[in-house]
C-alpha cells in the first residue's frame, strides 16, 4: 500500500509508459533482472536480512503497479554469507546471470571485494547499507558505477564526534575492529578528533570475534577517557557495554548506526541504556509515508519488530532510487550505462520513507546521503528514539540534499 505520495508518483510514471506498451509485441516480454546481495547468513545477517526486505518489499510494490513498461522486475538473490570471499563470487554470480544493477552489501570490506567486479562489468551497484567511506571513492566518480545510499561513515563519524565535544567529552577512547569497517571507520574517526585539535584518550584495535576486551575498557577507564566511540558491527558491541557495566563505569557508549543494532541492544541489555549513535531513520510514524512503511513491513513480514530499521529504510528507498531512474530512460535501451546516466541525471523527486531524494546522484557525487539527514539516536528502554526533542520537530520536515 503506497502512501497518497508515493502511489501518485508511481501511477504517474506508469502512466507515462502506457503509450509505449500499446505498441509493444503482445507477447510477454522478459522480466529486468535486478541483484539483491548481502549478509542474510553468518554474523550480519540481522542488518543484511532487513535490507533486504526492505528491498524486496519496495520491488513488491512497483511490480504490483505494472513494472516497467509491463515488464515486471525479478529479483536475484545472493548471500554473501558476510564474507569478502562470499561477496566477490556473489558479486560474480550476479554477473553471470545477467542482472542489469544490483542492490547491496551491508559490510564495507564485503563491499570493497566486490566492487571491481561491478565495474568492470559496467553494472551500477546501488549500496544502501554498508557505510564505509572508501565504497564510492575506488574509482573516479564520473566513470564509476558504484552509488551509495547510506550515511557514509565520513558523515556518521564527525556527526557524533560533533556532538560528544558540545558535551564536554573531550577525552574520548576509540574501540574499532580490523575489519575493513573498523580500518576506513578508525581514519574518519582520527580526522574528526583532528578536526577539533583533539587526540584520543586512549585506543584499541581487535579482531573480530575476540571474546573479551575487558582489559581494555580498564584500560581505557584509567586514561581518564570521558566516553567511549566503537567501531564495530557485531557482538563486540556489546562485549564493551558489558565490560563498562562490571567495571561501574559510568560513561556513555558512542558510535554510528551498528550501535542501534540487536547485536549490542539485545546482548548487552542495561549496559546498553543511553548508548548515542548516528540514524538516518527512527522507527516511529512521524509522518504518512513512514506509517505506511512501517505498516506494511510489518504485515508483510509478520513482525511486530523491525530488527534493523535504517537498514529496512534505506535498502527500501534504494528499491526506488533504482526504478525511479529506470523509467527516465526514454529509449528503453536496459544496459548498465543507460541506468548509471539515468541514476546521475534523473531529477524527478521520490518521496523516500528516510527522506526526499531529488538530484540523488550526479556525475560529480555518487552518495545520496549528506549530513544535514542525520539525527542523533539514543538507547531508550531497549529501543533507539531521537537523543534531542528538536531532532524529532525536525523529522517532521523532510530534510533535502544540502
Amino acid at each position: 500500500m503506497f502512501t497518497r505520495t508515493n502511489r501518485s508518483g508511481v501511477l504517474s510514471l506508469v502512466g507515462a509508459s502506457l503509450a509505449l506498451m500499446a505498441a509493444s509485441a503482445s507477447a510477454q516480454q522478459p522480466a529486468i533482472k535486478i541483484g539483491l546481495v548481502g549478509p542474510f547468513s553468518g554474523g550480519s545477517a540481522d542488518f543484511g536480512t532487513s535490507m533486504k526486505r526492505g528491498a524486496e518489499l519496495a520491488i513488491k510494490e512497483i511490480n504490483d503497479l505494472g513494472g516497467y513498461v509491463g515488464r515486471k522486475f525479478e529479483v536475484v538473490v545472493k548471500d554473501d554469507k558476510s564474507t569478502p570471499d562470499g561477496a566477490l563470487a556473489a558479486a560474480q554470480e550476479l554477473i553471470k546471470e545477467g542482472v542489469v544493477a544490483t542492490i547491496g552489501f551491508c559490510n564495507t570490506g564485503n563491499a570493497m571485494k566486490a566492487l571491481d567486479e561491478f565495474q568492470k562489468n559496467k553494472v551500477p551497484l546501488l549500496v544502501p547499507c554498508a557505510t564505509g567511506s572508501p565504497i564510492t571513492k575506488k574509482y573516479p566518480t564520473a566513470e564509476s558505477y558504484i552509488f551509495q545510499s547510506s550515511a557514509t561513515d565520513d558523515l556518521q563519524v564527525p556527526f557524533v564526534v560533533n556532538d560528544a565535544v558540545k558535551r564536554g567529552w573531550t577525552k574520548i577512547a576509540i574501540f574499532a575492529d580490523t575489519s575493513g569497517y573498523g580500518e576506513a571507520g578508525f581514519k574518519d574517526f582520527m580526522a574528526a578528533l583532528e578536526a577539533h585539535k583533539l587526540k584520543p584518550a586512549y585506543v584499541k584495535r581487535f579482531d573480530v570475534g575476540v571474546k573479551d576486551l575487558s582489559d581494555a575498557v580498564k584500560e581505557a577507564r584509567d586514561a581518564g577517557a570521558q566516553t567511549v566511540f566503537t567501531i564495530t558491527v557485531g557482538p563486540e558491541n556489546a562485549l564493551i557495554g558489558r565490560a563498562r557495566e562490571a567495571l561501574g563505569w559510568k560513561v556513555t557508549q558512542i558510535g554510528a548506526w551498528p550501535l542501534s543494532f540487536p547485536f549490542y541492544i539485545d546482548n548487552a541489555k542495561s549496559a546498553a541504556e543511553g548508548s548515542l549513535m548516528a540514524q538516518t531513520f527512527i522507527a516511529e510514524p512521524s509522518n504518512e509515508r513512514r506509517s505506511t512503511f512501517l505498516a506494511n513491513f510489518r504485515r508483510a513480514y509478520k513482525v511486530e519488530r523491525i530488527t534493523v530499521p535504517v537498514a529496512a529504510a534505506q535498502g527500501y528507498d534504494a528499491g526506488y532510487l533504482l526504478a525511479y531512474a529506470l523509467f527516465t530512460i526514454k529509449n528503453k535501451t536496459i544496459d548498465g550505462p543507460a541506468i548509471k546516466h539515468a541514476l546521475e541525471t534523473n531529477d524527478r523527486p521520490y518521496y523516500g520513507v528516510v527522506t526526499t531524494y531529488k538530484n540523488a546522484f550526479s556525475t560529480t557525487d555518487h552518495n545520496a546521503i549528506t549530513m544535514n539527514m542525520l539525527y542523533l539516536g539514543v538507547v531508550r528502554n531497549g529501543a533507539i528514539t531521537f537523543a534531542y526533542p528538536e531532532d524529532a520537530r525536525r523529522n517532521l520536515a523532510v530534510q533535502r540534499k544540502g
